[in-house]
């Protein structure tokens, strides 16, 4: 059996250097997008890391805990490149502490490259700020990582795709107030995570992960009615209305702040960008809201 180190010197067909690649969070939805990205591929060894290590199939898959240092060290031992994708863990300062451990460890486990998955708007911030979790591990990453990239994502299309589902009863999306969102799809995402992973050029770069067009609440409003055939309109709620709907609905205190926290980043215009690197980083466009949501709507 090769070493890591002897993996480095063997090319495929295509004269390209086989690397081994970590996808870390892999038994999420996105995880697993990426893990078939990665599959469509080829070329490339891919290992799957995450703290249910039985749900990876096809691949080589290996235990590691965000909340486990040591258990991390192992499972990125003799990887060349990792994806670290942050856990949905909503406990106050969880993620901060995770995404921190996750970076020192790939550190530790001497890889040569660590790709990150952060968020738009992302900037100086202490939990419980939304962006603080994503700002602890840029920072943790680009004062300790010998090489880096970060991917820097949009409001999942998908997410929204609940909100739709949602607004079925009150024929309503509702807001804080107006605002700009360029929604992206998880698989251009995982696409664009892919390329980042595979492809050279990409070491101290910071993209921005967007869908094509950044949409009003009246303009996605009007896209959730096409696409369901019903009349859906877009008001601007306040915050204690917003919290007290929440709440009625049954969701914990947790949830809501973080939605609260969402749609303040939507008015405060954090989501209002729209870039060309899905389609630079994986070869394709990025999909309209529209496919996506009908997609999602469909299962």
């Amino acid at each position: 059996m090769l070493s890591s180190r002897q993996l480095q010197t063997v090319t495929n067909k295509q004269g390209d250097t086989i690397m081994k690649i970590g996808v870390s969070g892999a038994s999420g939805k996105l995880g697993q997008a990426v893990l078939a990205e990665l599959a469509a591929r080829g070329g490339h060894e891919v290992v799957a890391i995450s703290r249910t290590p039985d749900t990876a199939a096809g691949v080589e898959a290996r235990h590691g805990d965000y909340d486990d240092p040591k258990s991390l060290v192992s499972a990125y031992a003799g990887l060349d490149r990792v994806l670290l994708i942050p856990s949905s863990d909503l406990t106050p300062g969880a993620r901060s502490r995770q995404n921190k451990n996750a970076v020192e460890a790939a550190v530790a486990a001497g890889l040569k490259h660590i790709v990150y998955l952060s968020a738009l708007g992302t900037k100086a911030a202490t939990d419980p700020a939304m962006e603080a979790s994503y700002w602890v591990g840029e920072q943790t990453l680009i004062a300790k990582a010998p090489a880096w990239t970060i991917l820097r994502m949009n409001y999942y299309a998908e997410s929204f795709a609940d909100e739709v589902r949602m607004a079925a009863g009150p024929s309503a999306i509702f807001g804080l107030g107006e605002s700009r969102v360029a929604f992206v799809s998880r698989n251009d995402i995982a696409a664009a995570s892919a390329g980042a992973l595979t492809n050279e050029g990409h070491n101290g770069a910071i993209y921005n992960l967007t869908g094509p067009k950044a949409l009003t609440g009246q303009e996605r409003a009007a896209i959730a009615s096409q696409v369901t055939g019903q009349t859906i309109g877009f008001q601007v709620v306040p915050e204690e209305g917003m919290r007290a709907g929440l709440a009625g609905a049954g969701l914990p205190s947790v949830v809501i702040d973080l939605i609260i926290g969402i749609q303040s980043s939507f008015v405060k215009g954090n989501f209002d960008i729209v870039t060309g690197d899905i389609a630079k980083l994986s070869d394709k466009p990025a999909r309209p809201l529209e496919v996506t949501l009908a997609a999602a709507l469909s299962q």
